[in-house]
């Protein structure tokens, strides 16, 4: 595994390891408030990530590409955004939200980004 492919697997390894964290944290304290987090960070980030890397790795010309460069970067720092974002959010911080709305329309034009890369690549004449 290389390039974007590594990237987005390493990425999804770190989203796997925060979200179970934050799962332990809320579980050993019994405080359940983050649970959206957790939720996010284990589909958005880890699942997500996993799934991407996979994709890359089957594809290596859309890998190759520029827009799939693009496409990790768009969804790494609007993912954290999101995340870091939310956690404040649902801890009180109302003055937040705008990063939350910001960061969750990129993430979203980020998946946008991938539909078009994944499609083209799926549908391609052989």
């Amino acid at each position: 595994m290389q390039g974007v492919s590594r990237n987005f697997f390493t990425l999804a390894i770190v989203y796997a390891l925060c979200g179970m964290a934050l799962g332990l944290h809320m579980s050993i304290g019994g405080n359940h408030l983050q649970m959206p987090v957790h939720a996010h960070t284990m589909v958005a980030g880890w699942l997500m990530s996993a799934v991407f890397a996979y994709f890359y790795h089957l594809f290596p010309a859309a890998a190759a590409s520029v827009l799939a460069k693009v496409h990790f970067w768009l969804t790494a720092v609007s993912g954290i955004g999101l995340l870091v974002g939310l956690f404040f959010l649902l801890a009180g911080n109302a003055a937040i939200e705008p990063l939350v709305a910001v960061s969750s329309m990129a993430f979203y034009a980020a998946m946008f980004l991938f539909a078009y890369i994944a499609l083209t690549a799926l549908w391609r004449p052989a």
